[in-house]
């Protein structure tokens, strides 16, 4: 239970570093709640700040959602069979992006944390989902249906590479959890008012 509670912990704190609001931040002194969707992510940072910073916010995110879930594979054994701790972690992870204790519990989608994750359950799955995101954002000009379309798809991408229930569990509730933080982009996408990636 320690290391359960330890994997928690270290995956909330970690996933509630907002890398976006600190770099809108320093760069221009505004806060990135703020402006546009309000969000914390990458799509809301590149409104501020363009392109570049748009990839380097996606990444850092990817990058704090992939540490803690690989601390917890490599130090907390607690019932490393069922893949526990490390699922513990990435879950923690995705409610610090998303309600992060350092900006009164607001934050972005957790998408690219989400990401980091799955990467570091199975990189394959990760990549998978990474490419799929990218075609069909590239295709239809809308981030925020690549990346629902490809979260919902992370689960049976984990099932095709075999890796354990708990890991095909946690992505089904992360896909779940990340769509529902999609809820008011899929209504706009519905009405055909859905914001497009600049061409």
């Amino acid at each position: 239970m320690i290391q359960i509670l330890l994997a928690a912990i270290l995956g909330y704190l970690i996933g509630s570093i907002p890398t976006g609001y600190i770099i809108v931040r320093l760069k221009t002194g505004q806060d990135i709640r703020k402006i546009g969707s309000g969000s914390t992510g990458a799509t809301n940072v590149k409104r501020v700040l363009g392109k570049k910073w748009f990839f380097i916010v996606m990444f850092l995110d990817a990058l704090k959602g992939a540490i803690p879930v690989v601390l917890a594979i490599v130090f907390l054994k607690a019932y490393a069979q069922y893949g526990v701790t490390p699922v513990i972690a990435a879950i923690s992870v995705l409610l610090g992006h998303s309600k992060s204790i350092f900006l009164k519990f607001t934050g972005g989608k957790s998408v690219a944390s989400g990401v980091g994750t799955i990467l570091a359950l199975c990189f394959p799955a990760g990549i998978c989902i990474a490419l799929i995101w990218g075609i069909i954002t590239y295709i239809s000009k809308y981030v925020s249906l690549g990346s629902i379309i490809a979260l919902a798809l992370s689960p049976l991408l984990m099932f095709i590479f075999k890796q354990p229930a708990g890991y095909i569990v946690y992505c089904a509730i992360g896909a779940v959890y990340i769509i529902w933080l999609h809820r008011e982009n899929i209504k706009r996408l519905l009405k055909g008012e859905e914001n497009k990636v600049r061409e």
